[in-house]
């Protein structure tokens, strides 16, 4: 039998060595709806990824919960399938087989009581056989309408209160609810059974290496920081683009939109990252109190109906595919002004960002699957040059690319070889692959490891969830009027293009055009 482990820090590490990772104490993760497609593509495969690279601890224990009748063996089985096929590192039979010593499934639902006593005796009982100590983090991969269900079951079964040498924690996903009201209702739910230190929620796009890199890209070097404001920044595009349709996902997405479901976070806090001053240390209160403060600057243009931008996509084709239209797909009703696609104007009411705008767009079907943020800066005023000789030189670009081509260029002007002076653009390029020899950990590999070591930089707080509702709400709010107006409802776009011409117009009335990535 494995003893209970000390909570205290080891003596013999220094915080500041990095020569070592930082591994998870003794723990176990108990996954609420852990038979869906989240749980069985992210979650279980980052856990086994943790397990290969040596970050949790030996005893850890996973508890599975969820209606399906499965025994112990049943479920280990399907991890093992899951984690087969969807892992990032090598699977290893030896590391497997430590690991599915601690799996444990608990059937039943969140109105079930004796399911919610026997998950209490199967963490006690892992406590004892496994030394997980009393530590356990509950993972809700679970539609936020039963997150209310969930936790006061915990509560009512003595499953949140931790003992002086443990601890309990909750993790939520998104979406942190529909709108303001939702969200604050959410969060009210989960505070009265989580204090806010316990309460992690999982934005997995802050998990990226390449998101963090914007702090390390701005904060770590020089030359950026003199010019990163509205001096030399023309504007700044953040794109989250996606070739895929809705897929099996119409019961989610219909109603909910792409704007609620990436711009509201994803982009949002790309868009803090990148407009944030330099907060006092990398601490979590740190990093939070200089997002909350670009969140409460932003401010909405006057006309939401030239600064905005919606549209459905309608069939084409997609990768040599033809694909049919957002409103053919199974499960979506025909008169349905669910947009999928989005586009909105901000801009940043402070000293450094005054008068520049933030152009955010997201959408599905669009002409290659990638996430990036670019960084325009002004013209120069080429008082030397002729019209002539710069008539091919654009803007300088500093992109960031967060996936999947992950690194980042920079576009500026060259001569072109020859007798004539003629500039051109020219771009450098880093790219994570070609300069470090270690391959980046997915997202969900690093979150969870935070979770489990109780680091919350990366997650945001409730106050962030708010200000980002408070930002979106007049948006959503002025299209839902033209729907009923009648007036006006999501332009259609052709699969494989980039978006409705609305979008294209919005930019254009600035005097500006959308990259293409």
């Amino acid at each position: 039998m494995i003893g209970k482990a000390t909570h205290e820090r080891n003596p013999l590490r220094d915080p500041a060595d990095r020569r070592m990772p930082r591994i998870a104490g003794p723990c176990g993760l108990v996954i609420f709806g852990v038979t869906g497609d989240l749980a069985r593509r992210k979650v279980m495969p980052a856990i086994y990824d943790l397990a290969n690279r040596g970050l949790l601890p030996p005893g850890f224990s996973v508890v599975g919960f969820a209606r399906r009748d499965w025994a112990d063996q049943d479920f280990a089985q399907i991890v093992h399938d899951s984690v087969r096929e969807h892992s990032r590192t090598e699977f290893r039979e030896e590391v497997w087989r430590q690991l599915s010593e601690g799996i444990r499934f608990v059937q039943g639902d969140f109105s079930d009581d004796l399911a919610f006593e026997k998950l209490r005796h199967t963490i006690e009982e892992l406590d004892d056989i496994r030394g997980t100590g009393g530590n356990h983090a509950f993972y809700l991969a679970i539609p936020p309408g039963l997150f209310g269900d969930a936790v006061g079951q915990l509560k009512e079964h003595g499953l949140v209160e931790p003992t002086a040498e443990s601890w309990r924690r909750v993790v939520i996903e998104k979406p942190f609810g529909h709108d303001l009201a939702s969200a604050q209702e959410l969060n009210r739910t989960i505070d009265k059974v989580f204090p806010p230190e316990s309460i992690f929620r999982i934005d997995h796009y802050l998990g990226k290496e390449t998101v963090q890199n914007i702090l390390a890209m701005r904060f770590a070097n020089a030359m950026f920081e003199p010019i990163w404001n509205s001096n030399y920044v023309d504007h700044v595009q953040i794109t989250m683009a996606e070739d895929l349709g809705i897929g099996g996902r119409a019961g989610y997405y219909d109603g909910i939109g792409a704007a609620r479901d990436v711009i509201q976070n994803h982009l949002l806090q790309l868009m803090a990252l990148v407009a944030m001053e330099d907060p006092t240390s990398f601490e979590a209160e740190s990093l939070r109190l200089e997002k909350q403060k670009v969140l409460k600057s932003v401010v909405l243009p006057r006309r939401l109906d030239l600064n905005t931008a919606r549209g459905q996509y309608a069939p084409g084709w997609a990768g040599g595919v033809r694909v049919p239209g957002f409103l053919e797909e199974e499960g979506i009703d025909q008169k349905s002004t669910t947009e999928t696609f989005a586009a909105i104007r901000l801009d940043v009411d402070n000293r450094r960002w005054a008068g520049v705008p933030f152009y955010l767009r997201t959408g599905k079907r669009l002409g290659r699957r990638v996430t990036e943020v670019a960084v325009v800066f002004k013209r120069a005023p080429h008082l030397p040059f002729s019209a002539v000789s710069t008539e091919d030189l654009t803007h300088n670009t500093l992109v960031i690319r967060i996936q999947p081509d992950e690194g980042m260029t920079l576009r500026f002007g060259s001569k072109v070889p020859g007798t004539q002076m003629e500039i051109r653009d020219v771009s450098m390029d880093f790219a994570y692959g070609g300069s470090f020899t270690e391959a980046s950990p997915e997202a969900y590999e690093r979150l969870i490891l935070d979770v489990l070591l109780g680091d919350p930089p990366l997650f945001p707080q409730h106050q962030e969830v708010e200000l980002s509702w408070q930002i979106l709400d007049p948006i959503l709010e002025h299209w839902a009027r033209q729907d009923r107006a009648g007036k006006a409802a999501p332009e259609e776009y052709a699969s494989g293009t980039w978006g409705p011409e609305s979008a294209d117009r919005m930019l254009a009335r600035d005097g500006r055009a959308w990259r293409r990535p």
